[in-house]
């Protein structure tokens, strides 16, 4: 009787190993994907967005929740080249992620040089090996830009930063360009949120905040103020800011004449603003003579200040540009320009004003002195 109970047991094991053998296996072997792409936001949207590592996500989605214009903070990876990384995988330093938070904000009600203001009181970075008592390539610090503007004010904050002399070691964070970013598991999303006394403990223990007072004392706290980033004028007082010619081209998609227009052939330094509310559009640098007669460009020099549309007027299909906050019609982008994009940014020079190199600190450019150094 005993051997055939032991015959039963055997065989009822050897019957979950052949069932479960194989599902145990693929469990161990297979690549966990706990993570997954985010995509950034639309080139015709309101919203824009930063991208911050600054070691552990936990401790770097509050600092930029609390204020108003933060829409979203999310946690995630990015830096590496593997796809879809697990949170085990990152932590272990072997997929070349970093822990980073996603920010998505009003530029109306909060301005990325502010983002970054708060981004630096959250930090050491002095600290190439890791955050605090987090260590790994998987925990340094960096920031990740997503338009060349950004990458200017980064490094001017960065250099301002230095110039304060408020660290004695040298500041180490990296300014890259941002790569894929993929949304950790949802777990690690408000953590500070969901497991309220966990995060406090390790907060407490971290060593983050006893630094941060240290350096930054009563200067810790970043205060963000409410402001649109340009100025905006009713029909009636553009009638009066502009020329005739202006007005017709930017509030009406009127087009000037070909080779009877004022920067057709300006081959200055300098940069080119919206003739309505100033924000910076192209660069002399981007700028070629295309035989058209209007000023020509290869690409913007502040992408997000560029907005693309549908255009079927005059019985064809072309692609308007306009600026995102003043809304002026600039003119139209076609796909017949030179290398290195094959674009070709034909504007009207009515809708625009020129900053020459000399005049870019006095009229509040000065973060676009450094491409024409």
């Amino acid at each position: 009787m005993e051997k055939i109970l032991y015959l039963i047991l055997g065989v009822i094991v050897v019957g979950i190993m052949l069932v479960a053998g194989p599902m145990l296996y693929e469990s161990l072997t297979k690549k966990s994907t706990g993570s997954s792409p985010v995509n950034t936001v639309q080139s015709n949207s309101t919203k824009e967005v930063a991208t911050f590592a600054g070691g552990c996500f936990w401790c770097m989605e509050p600092p930029f929740e609390k204020h108003n214009g933060v829409l979203d903070v999310t946690s995630g990876y990015t830096g590496g080249k593997e796809e879809n990384p697990a949170y085990n995988d990152v932590a272990s330093g072997s997929t070349g992620h970093v822990e980073a938070v996603q920010v998505v904000y009003d530029p109306t009600q909060i301005s990325y040089e502010e983002l970054l203001a708060i981004f630096w009181r959250q930090i050491d970075p002095t600290d190439e090996k890791g955050q605090f008592v987090d260590r790994g390539f998987q925990y340094t610090t960096a920031i990740f830009y997503h338009s060349e503007e950004q990458r200017l004010v980064a490094e001017q904050s960065k250099t301002e930063l230095i110039d304060s002399g408020r660290f004695e070691k040298e500041i180490v964070t990296p300014i890259k360009e941002a790569m894929t970013f993929y949304k950790a598991e949802e777990y690690h999303q408000d953590y500070y949120k969901k497991n309220a006394a966990r995060y406090k403990y390790y907060r407490n223990n971290s060593g983050r905040d006893q630094f941060l007072d240290k350096v930054w004392g009563k200067d810790r706290e970043v205060k963000v103020g409410k402001h649109a980033p340009y100025p905006t004028f009713t029909k009636k007082e553009l009638k009066e800011k502009l020329t005739s010619m202006q007005y017709k081209v930017t509030q009406e998609d009127g087009t000037e004449q070909a080779f009877n227009n004022e920067y057709w052939d300006l081959k200055d330094d300098g940069i080119y603003v919206d003739i309505v509310s100033g924000e910076p559009l192209f660069s002399s640098k981007d700028k070629y003579d295309s035989g058209t007669g209007w000023p020509s460009f290869t690409k913007p020099l502040v992408k997000e200040n560029i907005v693309e549309k549908e255009d079927k007027s005059l019985f064809m299909t072309r692609t308007e540009v306009r600026s995102k906050y003043a809304d002026s019609h600039l003119g139209h982008v076609f796909d017949d320009g030179p290398e290195p994009t094959g674009l070709r940014y034909c504007m009207n020079s009515a809708a625009m004003r020129f900053v020459p190199k000399g005049n870019l600190e006095k009229e509040g450019y000065e973060e676009f002195l450094s491409l024409f150094e």
